[in-house]
């Protein structure tokens, strides 16, 4: 009984060129992720940073407007009447009759 080359030559010399190839495109690939993740993270951490700026000013616009929206009180004089409008032209005056 004879013996093929095929039969005696191990499976792993055979296959070498082709597992080393493998091996180098799954390098390539796995570094290509990692780069591309990498890329990704720093985009990310960007936009976060970005979303964080704007809701700071966001927040800082809005108590600007709630602080202009506080009624000033005037000092309390003598002289001045207290009028309010009441719709179009119409105004109505209180503590005029109590002024003496």
């Amino acid at each position: 009984m004879t013996m093929s080359v095929d039969e005696r030559t191990p499976m792993s010399t055979i296959a070498s060129p082709l597992r080393n190839l493998a091996w180098l495109a799954g390098a390539l690939a796995t570094s290509v992720a990692v780069v591309v993740g990498a890329v990704l993270a720093v985009i990310f951490a960007a936009t976060v940073v970005v979303v964080g700026f704007i809701g700071s000013a966001l927040f800082g616009l809005a108590a600007f407007a709630f602080r202009g929206r506080k009624v000033a009180k005037a000092p309390a004089d003598d002289g001045l009447i207290e009028a309010r409008n009441v719709g179009g032209h119409s105004w109505v005056a209180y503590g005029w009759n109590e002024r003496s």
